[in-house]
């Protein structure tokens, strides 16, 4: 009993630092979200902070609410690219616990 408990100590302090080690990686990583054919881009953190906004010069002098849609959907565009990059690192995770097909055991 001792032996699997140790054992299982280990696992879950191994999970703990993948999580840490997957965590930082996140944040550091950037995404870039483009609408209008990338006439505007969004470059983003894993921690959601946008960095850069690139809008092509040919939008300057367009109708103001077109630039605002476009922009709003750069930027959806980029949280997407978050969401599904956080989500494939987590998966090779929660694969490595054993854990049934389709049921990671973890929150995201």
């Amino acid at each position: 009993m001792k032996g699997k408990l140790g054992n299982l100590m280990r696992q879950a302090q191994k999970l703990q630092e993948e999580m840490k080690r997957l965590q930082e990686e996140i944040a550091a990583m950037e995404v870039t979200g483009e609408a209008g054919g990338g006439l505007v881009a969004v470059t983003m953190t894993g921690r959601h902070e946008v960095r850069r906004v690139r809008i092509d010069e040919s939008l300057l002098g367009e109708d103001r609410e077109m630039l605002e849609d476009l922009i709003a959907c750069a930027v959806n565009d980029a949280v997407g690219k978050v969401e599904r990059a956080v989500q494939e690192r987590f998966q090779g995770l929660a694969g490595g616990l054993g854990l049934p097909g389709g049921l990671s055991g973890l929150p995201f």
